[in-house]
């Protein structure tokens, strides 16, 4: 047998595993393994991020296209650390990672090294990732690395996908041992994990027996790829397909069963078709707070009396937020094959019923609500115009990313998916500085998926861009186009100032704005930063401007950073907010939540 280093053995296992990047930052914890990712940088290429936050979203934007997980490397410490966040997002939402993490060497632990932390254990770095990923190994021989590295894979990769952390001492990755690399796929399992056939049964009843069904999907349903199943399943029975944030790209939004979006950031049409379904079908969907109206009774759902089929393949989320009439553990693309397998003798001609019709009159009711919030005169613009024109200008199949705040509330509400693996957002972690850095995977990912002019699009607030804006370098680096960074600049974190303004009352909008020490609004030139960086640049604030811009970005052959001004006056930041979202208030404003409580009973009336 050949002599590897811990270094080594890690860098032929990812290449064995097909990997084709890894992505991170060289320091004194981590030289040995850089020197064996050296060794093979024909094989391994390195990406380099500006901060191992980033560059955990950069591999989950890189998973999302190309389903292949990315490795993460850091050093000790404060490199290692940086990584959490990233981290807690792929958790929450179930994308897996390969995170190492420098450390201190064996020998050496509990001396406080630089950078160690070691007052409660020592070498004690594990133990702050433990909580946000499927499995943490703590690694003390090189012997130890081989098998270590299969499992790593294989926890990532089966079940509910998640992250998986690798606590790489120094000495570790330097010292060597006589090994074989293993093989991959001999001990990893294969195949779909499939539903009892009597709960398939039960479901396959309650569907037939449904005047009023909705598929509700989440992101287990693009986890599994069970695009195809889903639209069969929902011509089938015509039901109403409404999505979560997770699954807004699982199905057609220009189809005629398209209903949109439920709960607090959802729509009016969303609302009514998931709190009036008789039989509910829920797939790979949490039933997290906003999703379900922060549990509101007959907000986002009235279970009972709605019958509730909940399809996942994690046991632990069966009945967890609702009671089930049959709860399916299974994958999702598994279990609707079943289940369509038990109907193949029933249709629905869906187009003929009333309730077909009565979902159509409630989305031409939900866009000319909407009417108020696409003044296209305005300047600054509204962001729904930044909608309109963007959804103009791109593909039917560019990506088009999202963190958190009104630019995610509205493309949820507003924004038109067409194509599975096209729309990425931050979910259940919510996390600002993701759009950036996932864009620029996702890119790549395109890139090695053969599409290399496939658009690919970060939709991002100032305060957004501003936590991770350094990592623009990274696509100048690369050489990307194609690639747009649209800032939408409301000179603030607007949308917590809207929050504020909504529960607390109009006086309200305490620490959002970006002022000087004057109280004027600031804001840097966002344009003339990209432009520095290497981008092409340009800053508009018309709605005739902006499909302009996009054609000289896109004729540039560079990233481009597109600076839109947007709206900074309530109401007109957003859009209207339908659901309920539960934002505890003093005692002291219990007068006005009598009065918030008071108006949304006459919004629901």
């Amino acid at each position: 047998m050949p002599y590897y280093t811990g270094g080594e053995i890690i860098t032929k296992y990812l290449i064995k595993e097909g990997m084709k990047y890894v992505i991170g930052i060289p320091g004194h914890g981590n030289l040995p393994l850089v020197d064996a990712f050296y060794r093979d940088r024909d094989k391994l290429q390195l990406i380099q991020p500006k901060q191992e936050m980033a560059g955990v979203h950069l591999a989950i934007g890189y998973y999302r296209v190309t389903g292949k997980p990315l490795c993460v490397f850091t050093s000790i410490g404060p490199g290692a650390i940086n990584t959490a966040i990233g981290i807690a997002d792929a958790f929450v939402d179930s994308f897996p990672c390969l995170v190492i993490t420098g450390d201190t060497h064996v020998h050496m632990r509990g001396k406080g090294v630089l950078q160690e932390i070691e007052r409660q254990k020592d070498s004690n770095m594990p133990k702050i990732l433990e909580s946000i990923v499927k499995r943490s190994f703590e690694v003390d021989t090189i012997g130890q690395l081989p098998t270590v590295m299969q499992r790593a894979f294989n926890i990532m990769l089966t079940g509910r996908r998640g992250p998986v952390h690798i606590d790489l001492p120094m000495d570790v990755q330097a010292n060597w041992i006589d090994t074989d690399i293993p093989a991959p796929l001999e001990r990893r399992s294969s195949g779909r994990i499939m539903a009892d056939p009597k709960n398939i049964k039960v479901a396959a009843n309650l569907l037939k027996e449904a005047k009023r069904p909705v598929i509700l999907l989440g992101g287990g349903v693009v986890t599994s790829v069970a695009f195809d199943e889903v639209k069969a399943l929902a011509e089938k029975i015509g039901a109403g397909v409404i999505c979560t944030m997770m699954a807004k790209d699982a199905f057609p939004n220009d189809h005629p069963l398209f209903c949109w979006a439920t709960g607090s950031k959802g729509t009016t049409v969303g609302l009514k078709m998931t709190s009036n379904s008789d039989v509910l079908l829920a797939v790979g969907c949490r039933f997290a707070d906003q999703t379900a109206s922060s549990y509101k009774d007959g907000i986002s759902f009235s279970i009972p009396p709605t019958k509730l089929i909940q399809i996942d393949i994690d046991p632990h989320e069966i009945g967890k937020n609702y009671p089930v009439s049959v709860g399916v553990v299974g994958d999702a693309k598994a279990c609707l094959r079943q289940i369509l397998g038990d109907l193949k003798d029933y249709s629905v001609d869906y187009k003929t019923t009333d309730y077909y019709n009565e979902m159509q009159d409630e989305k031409m009711k939900w866009f000319k609500s909407l009417d108020e919030f696409r003044d296209d005169s305005k300047v600054p613009v509204m962001i729904s115009t930044v909608l309109r024109e963007i959804r103009k200008f791109f593909d039917r199949d560019a990506i088009i990313v999202t963190s958190s705040g009104n630019v995610q509330a509205q493309m949820i509400q507003e924004l038109e998916f067409y194509e599975p693996k096209t729309c990425f957002t931050a979910g259940g972690f919510s996390t600002m500085g993701y759009s950036v850095p996932a864009a620029i995977g996702a890119k790549i990912g395109v890139i090695d998926t053969g599409k290399s002019d496939r658009q690919v699009v970060a939709l991002v607030g100032d305060g957004d861009f501003m936590m991770t804006i350094s990592e623009i370098s990274v696509a100048v680096q690369l050489g990307l186009s194609n690639i747009f960074f649209i800032v939408l600049n409301n000179h603030g974190w607007i949308a917590i100032k809207d929050l504020q303004q909504a529960a607390f009352g109009e006086d309200r909008s305490y620490g959002t704005a970006f002022e000087d020490m004057d109280g004027n609004s600031y804001t840097p030139d966002f344009a003339k930063i990209g432009e520095a960086f290497g981008c092409y640049a340009e800053k508009v604030s018309k709605k005739d401007e902006i499909i302009p811009a996009l054609e000289r970005a896109s004729n540039s052959g560079k990233p481009n950073v597109i600076e839109i001004e947007v709206q900074r006056e309530y109401p007109y930041t957003g859009s209207p907010a339908v659901g309920w979202w539960d934002v505890p208030r003093p005692a002291y404003l219990k007068g006005l939540r009598k009065q918030y409580e008071e108006e949304l009973k006459e919004e629901k009336l």
